[in-house]
Parts: C-alpha cells; sequence; structure tokens
C-alpha cells in the first residue's frame, strides 16, 4: 500500500496500528500493509468496526496482508466479535481487485494468486 494510504490509516486509528513502527522483532506490522491499495476501503471498515465494538481491549494489527489473492488482517488478541468482522473484510477482498478496488475475482498466473478486476487481469496477464 503506498505510503500516504499508509500513513492515513495509522493515524486515523493509532490504538489498532500502535505497533505500525515498531521493531520486526516485536511485530510483522514494521514492514506496512503488505497490500494495494485497492483494499483500502475494507481496511478502513474494518478499522470502523473494530473501534465500535465495546471491549476490554481493542486488540492491535500484528500484521495485514495479502495471502493467497485475499487479505489477512492479524491481530493480537480478540473474541468472535473481532474475528467475525475480520472473515467478513476477507471475504469481502476475494471479490474486490486488490489494484483498484472495482469488482474483481480470483486469478491465477503460475499458481499466483490474486483477486483482479478485468483490466487488471489483463494488464498484469493473470487468468
Amino acid at each position: 500500500m503506498n505510503i500516504i494510504l499508509d500513513n492515513r490509516l495509522c493515524k486515523q486509528y493509532p490504538e489498532i496500528f500502535r505497533d505500525r513502527y515498531e521493531d520486526m522483532t516485536k511485530t510483522a506490522m514494521c514492514w506496512g500493509f503488505d497490500c494495494d491499495d485497492g483494499w483500502y476501503d475494507i481496511i478502513d471498515e474494518l478499522c470502523k468496526n473494530i473501534m465500535r465494538v465495546k471491549g476490554d481491549k481493542i486488540p492491535k494489527a500484528t500484521q495485514v496482508k495479502e495471502k493467497y489473492g485475499t487479505l489477512r488482517f492479524y491481530i493480537d488478541h480478540g473474541d468472535n466479535v473481532y474475528f467475525d468482522l475480520i472473515i467478513n473484510a476477507e471475504e469481502k477482498s476475494e471479490k474486490t481487485c486488490e489494484i483498484c478496488g472495482k469488482k474483481g475475482k480470483l486469478r491465477d498466473k503460475n499458481s499466483w494468486f490474486k483477486t483482479l478486476c478485468k483490466k487488471d487481469t489483463d494488464k498484469l496477464n493473470y487468468n
């Protein structure tokens, strides 16, 4: 994700991304958001929903990335309410182009998976 969107998420949700600039021996968030810009809205919506949950302690993100073509959002603790929100966001990523945020589907290129719209599928030579 580009640095402007990265900074925007960290500024808007400092409780969730409180380890964003922590040492790599403590968190994988030190590498930032390891996905493309098209999933920004999904991550933003997920964070808004996490902040609405009335819990004892807001979970912190330990890693946010693309894996096998879909979003992965890992937290340090939580219950089914948080995990259901995360599952919902990950399912949305299966239908959202990682590049541009438009409607997409899971594509394959030599066993490398990415969720892409038709335009970005053609541009990146995916099937």
